[in-house]
């Protein structure tokens, strides 16, 4: 048994936590940087208080939205505008696009570069030295695990577009603020495209040639929650209240396991999917995850039988069916069976909805071998790839 933990916040959970932040920002200074998601931090009910706490430890704030998913550009612009401001923390108030644009925000404001020069795979990947100012984490949905991570996803969407990261151990934030209450204003599609997202980065992460004990006890943990907590929370909303709990909980379990082992094939074709068409990402990884795992399966039992991540397959349907199973097979047709559900459950959108064709799935899987394709459990033939889009197209 041999593996590494890379570095993690500080982790402050449970409802009630967020009355914590005035304080937290008074560790680093006076001057707080928020980036917060299409209004997000308007329309939650928690935010008149907050504003209130800030300014009675007159805490000066300054702001800046992330409409959709942030280009590097934005990012860019961003900076520049705060850079001579004096900032003495970054704060990532809503959804996982606006943690990762305030984590790589965090990153350039003490330094003259473009984030172009740092992203992987596009540009000139320049070893990122630093300093990033102290980061600050506050999730206001559950999935994407991005207040745990060091990725900085950006996305240049269009033709030529590429969805590629700021990565570094710098980026980690120093805190991460998860207070369950945030969760309460989420809208259905919301709930089942991030839920799904976290889902997703729990059995890839568990599925991943890196798995580890540590990494594989923390996606255990935050499966058997999610399993029960996805689907109350989004059939009863804001009256949810211990399921989005666990939810915030999981999810953040979700972006703990990604950060240490990797992923698999769905976040894979999520990379190219979500440079090249309007498609959000946690529909993505939610429309696709149970063709993925139905052609990882019969790819392992075709050429590699003795593949251990068919046993660990077995293991996640026991898990999200809560029974055991007679033997292997069952098990796989049963877990395949029960993520098919969730997707019509969840009204989980095709990839047709947003103008994929099978004319652009050579595109699509000649871009999709990245580092979360590498760490899947079997490496995939293009067809094997192709069969995963047709089946959701």
């Amino acid at each position: 048994m041999q593996f590494s933990i890379a570095r993690l916040p500080r982790i402050e959970f449970g409802p009630g936590t967020l009355d914590k932040l005035p304080a937290i920002i008074k560790k680093f200074g006076n001057r707080a940087l928020f980036i917060t998601g299409k209004q997000s931090y308007e329309q939650i009910p928690l935010w008149k208080t907050l504003n209130e706490q800030l300014k009675n430890e007159n805490i000066d704030t300054l702001f800046a939205t992330i409409n959709n998913e942030p280009s590097p550009s934005l990012i860019d612009q961003i900076t520049a505008d705060h850079r001579d401001q004096n900032i003495d923390c970054v704060v990532g108030f809503g959804g996982g696009s606006a943690l990762d644009a305030a984590k790589a925000i965090a990153g350039l404001l003490k330094i003259k570069n473009s984030v172009m020069d740092f992203l992987e795979g596009v540009g000139p990947e320049l070893p990122y030295h630093g300093p990033a100012i102290p980061f600050i984490a506050i999730p206001t949905t559950a999935g994407t695990g991005s207040e745990a991570t060091k990725n900085a996803v950006l996305s240049q969407p269009g033709q030529d577009g590429f969805k590629k990261s700021f990565r570094d151990n710098k980026l980690v934030a120093e805190y991460a603020i998860l207070d369950p209450r945030l969760l309460a204003s989420c809208p259905k599609p919301l709930i089942a495209a991030n839920g799904m997202d976290a889902i997703t980065q729990l059995m890839e992460s568990y599925t991943s040639i890196n798995a580890n004990p540590f990494t594989d006890a923390l996606a255990q943990s935050g499966l058997l929650l999610a399993r029960d907590a996805l689907f109350d929370w989004y059939e009863n909303g804001a009256a949810a209240e211990k399921a989005q709990s666990n939810m915030t909980y999981a999810a953040c379990l979700s972006g703990i396991t990604l950060a240490q082992v990797g992923l698999g094939s769905v976040h894979g074709l999520a990379s190219p999917l979500g440079a090249f068409f309007p498609i959000p990402h946690g529909v993505v990884c939610g429309t696709l995850l149970a063709e993925a795992t139905a052609v990882n399966i019969t790819a392992m039992q075709a050429r590699e039988s003795d593949n251990p991540a068919l046993k660990r397959y077995a293991t996640l349907s026991e898990w999200l069916n809560n029974r055991m199973f007679s033997d292997q097979h069952e098990a796989h047709d049963q877990l395949i069976r029960h993520l098919r559900d969730w997707v019509n459950r969840l009204e989980l959108p095709s990839l047709s909805v947003y103008g994929i064709s099978e004319a652009d799935f050579d595109r699509i899987i000649s871009h999709a071998r990245g580092s979360s394709m590498k760490t899947n459990p079997i490496v995939l033939s293009d067809d094997e790839i192709r069969q995963i889009l047709n089946a959701r197209l």
